[in-house]
């Protein structure tokens, strides 16, 4: 039996950050019906898919009805009839629609929940998991928890010198273990920075205290797994979102805690003594977007640390192959609103896998309950997944349908 899409629908909705954005609810010619939408991120580099909005006043100009209309009319008429299970044409006729290099006629924001809503619809009308739909029966790993804990950055009000302070858990026997410890440490967390500074909430969660370096907060967290019991399944990672440290005019990055100016040479050397006095594994976006080279020089430096590209590949394999003809980084930062579809993500991961990257699959700070990106870590393989942590709805539906895939996939 041929399932064809009998019709989508756009909703303008808000994520877990207030913000508007847009849902698609996709009906089958067989009765099937889904919904899927669009998350957004606040750290956005160039390269990402465009995310159309409204402007005016109205939501301070991020109101999403042009796009939630362009679902609604023009990508409904263009791909009613076409066939729920064939996903490559799906996102191939979503592509030559808006006919722009970065979605930015009809909007990313438009076209990655149609082609999340395909996907799902097309997974139930095969009879089978989502992951299993997506990544075929090579599923056999649940990703690794990467969890911001504390916040700073340009984002945060905390003074920190970098994005986001992670948590990676790696060592546990199940998924569900690391995600009890997990609390439990952010429980220790807080009592800690409770006693002794003010602090906020940040969008995913994360605690933003009022601290004075990295050290002090690497030392907090350490200081939770040793209070917890679990110092040996405990590594850290920085999310350091060099672009929005950098500036262009002196070609240095200003760190936001004491302004102090670093050339992309005293960086490295200061990422490097991080990853010789602590158990630091993971460094994202170290340098600015297109600072090929410096990421270079900072994986040879460190070669058993995963250097990550987040905004240096936004998902797209064109920069990807950039990134390994200069030996850039080892792995790839997925998120799949990137580049804006479900096929064209899933092949730039497979190509990084083929070149021997690994995948650290990633939420946005404006997620919504949609939890379709647990499935697609599980079916790329990702060896570990940044989800914030589990303190938000939005957040909580990630961490909630990795362990349901942990049951399925490995029953206790």
């Amino acid at each position: 039996m041929n399932v064809t899409i009998e019709s989508i629908k756009g909703y303008e909705i808000l994520n877990g950050k207030g913000k508007p954005t847009v849902e698609a609810v996709l009906t089958t010619s067989n009765g099937i019906s889904v919904t899927a939408s669009a998350p957004s991120g606040a750290s956005t580099g160039r390269y990402e898919a465009y995310e159309l909005y409204d402007g005016g006043t109205r939501y301070n100009g991020f109101g999403t009805t042009k796009a939630s209309a362009g679902v609604s009319n023009e990508i409904c008429q263009a791909l009613k009839g076409v066939s729920v299970t064939d996903q490559a044409k799906i996102d191939r006729i979503l592509c030559e629609l808006d006919g722009t290099p970065n979605k930015s006629r009809l909007g990313g924001n438009a076209i990655l929940p149609v082609s999340l809503a395909a996907a799902k619809a097309g997974a139930l009308a095969s009879g089978l998991p989502l992951y299993r739909y997506l990544g075929g029966f090579a599923p056999r790993r649940i990703p690794a928890i990467s969890s911001t804990v504390i916040s700073g950055g340009a984002f945060s009000p905390s003074g920190l010198e970098f994005e986001d302070y992670l948590l990676i858990l790696d060592g546990f026997s199940r998924f569900s273990e690391a995600t009890e410890a997990l609390l439990a440490m952010r429980e220790e967390m807080l009592k800690r920075i409770l006693k002794r500074v003010s602090y906020c909430l940040e969008d995913a969660g994360a605690l933003a205290p009022e601290l004075d370096s990295t050290d002090e907060a690497f030392a907090i967290i350490l200081d939770a797994a040793r209070a917890v019991g679990c110092e040996s399944c405990v590594h850290l990672g920085l999310d350091v979102a060099a672009n929005e440290l950098y500036d262009p005019d002196t070609n240095t990055y200003v760190l936001s805690k004491k302004r102090t100016r670093y050339t992309a040479a005293e960086l490295c050397t200061y990422y490097r003594n991080l990853c010789r006095d602590y158990p630091l594994i993971y460094i994202e976006d170290p340098f600015e977007e297109d600072a090929f080279g410096d990421y270079a020089r900072l994986k040879a430096a460190v070669p058993n640390i995963m250097v990550s590209g987040d905004d240096l590949f936004a998902t797209n394999i064109e920069r990807l192959k950039m990134g390994i003809e200069h030996d850039s980084a080892n792995t790839l930062l997925f998120k799949i609103n990137q580049i804006g579809t479900v096929s064209e993500a899933f092949s730039t991961a497979m190509f990084a896998i083929d070149n021997g990257y690994s995948i650290t699959a990633s939420g946005r700070s404006g997620e919504s309950l949609d939890d379709f990106s647990a499935d697609l870590a599980v079916a790329i393989g990702a060896q570990q997944m940044k989800m914030g942590s589990p303190v938000r709805g939005e957040r909580n539906a990630k961490f909630n349908r990795l362990m349901r895939i942990e049951s399925e996939l490995f029953p206790s």
